[in-house]
This record gives structure tokens, sequence and C-alpha cells, in this order.
């Protein structure tokens, strides 16, 4: 029976010069996605382009990443696969470059407009890689060596070290497969770890020193303006992931971070855990993603947009 992911199968197999895509500044899945679906087409035997409106963060340039991380469209390319895209413009500067008649999209987020020519789109899904894992299954290639290697990424990022509600018994029995292949895992946690710079740590101290409890406690925010980010040399790669860490605190339910961008606007993240939905918050502003883990962009100024989404977060919840 045809599914998405059989189509998707099917093109690969019968097409070649494919263009491999992610979101813009991208993350662990992103990188880990397409760069495992690029060791896939490889092993195929195919010709393939990795290419992002984003350079390869630093942070991963330690991956196997099986070719070159361009930051342009190729000039002719045969069908291009969009991973971990939930919408066309989260492609970035490389979204007009693309024909929306040749591409398919593998992706896990809420509320995916489904904007290629096959959609293959699973909320369900704990990441992207765990997807490309499946589409690796179909093809019949093997999670050994530097694809599983990007796979394991792609999940570990995206699921907090498996820690959060978007883990299935079926993510942690794929990271066993890639295990029983030959990860060595404490080798590719060190790796993927131990990347920060002294830098980084001044901006997360500063920033979480910052933070600010809201309707008794239960949300948490902080802010990252630029000027901080200039004083302490650091750049948006190193913002990645601290948002997370306002829910450490006891009695948070819910997290804001809200960063300015050059211009003017304030991108924004939403952490939360258990049954509280930031993905309708964040929809609410245009933006999207995950039940417990979305975002998108407002308006400035930085004060202001940090008051209205811990304001709306507040109101989802009745506090």
């Amino acid at each position: 029976m045809p599914t998405p992911m059989r189509d998707i199968a099917r093109i690969l197999r019968e097409h070649d010069d494919i263009a491999v895509l992610s979101h813009e500044n991208p993350d662990g899945d992103a990188v880990g996605s397409a760069a495992a679906l690029g060791h896939i087409l490889a092993r195929l035997g195919k010709r393939f382009v990795l290419a992002n409106a984003s350079p390869l963060p630093g942070q991963f340039s330690w991956m196997d990443i099986p070719g070159p991380w361009t930051t342009a469209m190729p000039a002719v390319y045969g069908y291009a696969v969009a991973l971990d895209c939930g919408d066309g413009p989260r492609l970035g500067a490389l979204e007009k470059a693309v024909d929306p008649t040749r591409l398919c999209v593998i992706d896990h987020h809420l509320g995916n407009p489904g904007f290629g020519a096959v959609n293959w789109v699973d909320t369900a899904a704990s990441s992207t890689g765990e997807m490309v894992a499946a589409l690796a299954d179909e093809l019949g290639v093997p999670l050994d060596g530097g694809l599983g290697e990007c796979l394991y990424v792609a999940m570990v990022t995206d699921t907090g070290d498996f820690s959060f509600s978007s883990t299935r018994p079926e993510t942690l029995e794929l990271a066993a497969r890639i295990l029983r292949a030959g990860l060595d895992l404490g080798q590719t946690n060190a790796r993927l770890r131990n990347q920060w710079s002294l830098s980084r740590i001044r901006l997360w101290s500063e920033v979480m020193g910052g933070m600010t409890l809201h309707s008794g406690g239960v949300i948490g925010s902080i802010a990252i303006s630029r000027e901080t980010m200039a004083r302490t040399g650091t750049s948006v790669e190193d913002c990645d992931g601290l948002v997370n860490w306002v829910l450490r605190v006891r009695g948070v339910r819910a997290a804001v971070a809200v960063r300015e961008l050059p211009d003017g606007r304030i991108k924004f993240s939403l952490r939360s855990v258990g049954d509280v939905d930031v993905q309708r918050v964040a929809a609410s502003f245009g933006g999207g993603g995950h039940k417990n883990a979305s975002g998108g962009s407002l308006d400035g100024p930085l004060a202001a947009a940090e008051a209205t989404l811990a304001a709306a977060v507040g109101a989802s919840l009745g506090v």
C-alpha cells in the first residue's frame, strides 16, 4: 500500500542529484537527519548536495558529514528533500530556489501545512532522525557507521537526552539498534556535549541570572539581548538549549526565552513539561512546533515581547 514514506523511497531509488535541505540555524535534529539522509544516498550510489541557509554550526563540526555543507541551492537538481522544516519559510533564503513540484517533506512538527509534492509528516515521531531511520530500513540500508552516528545525534538532541515526553519505546529501541550496530556511545556523547566555550559559559551565567518568574513561579522567562551577545562575544549557536534550563527551577511548568534579532524582531522559544501545551501559544503568534517545545517570532522590543509571551502562556494555563 502506497504511503508518503514509500513514495519518497521510490523517488530516491529512481532519481539522482538530490538536494538535501534542512531548516536555517539548524539544531541537532536538522543536522543529524540531513547528514543521515546524505549517508543513505551515498550508499545508494546517488549524487547529492547538503544545502542549508546557515553554515554548519561549529558544535556539530566533528560529525561524519558525508560531503560539503553548502549555503547555496544547487542550480540543477532532480528532487529536493526538506527535513525537519515545519513550513517553507523555515528554509530561509533557500525557499525561493526550491521547486515545490519536486520537493519531498520529511518532518514531525505539529501544524506542518504540507508544502511539498510529497509530504511525510509524523507528529508522533520523537525526531526527524527517527523518521529517516525508517526510510533507511525501507531502502535496505543498515544503521551503522556515520549513518548511525548522525541518527543518534538527531534523536538524542531532539528528545533532551531521551527525557522529553516525545520519547517513545520505539525511540529507545532504535537507539539500541544503533548501539548494537557499533556506535561508540561514550565517545559520541563526549564529542556532542563537550563543545562549550568560556564565552558561552559567561552568556549563560548572565542570562540565567536574570531569569524572571511569573504567575506564582509556574512560568520562568529569560531574555537575550544583542548587547549581551556582543559583550560576551557569543553567537546564535551559543544560545541553543538555554530555554530548557529554565525548567530546572522547582515549580516551573513552562519556560519562555526571547532573543533579539538583527532586524529588531524577537525570536522566541517555549518549553513545557507534562500536559502544558505551548504549541498552541506559539501558533497564536504565527509560530509552531510541538506540544512541549515550540517557537516563532514577534515584534519587539525585547522586554515587551517577554511580558507578552509570559502572559499568553499564563492565560493558557489559567493562572
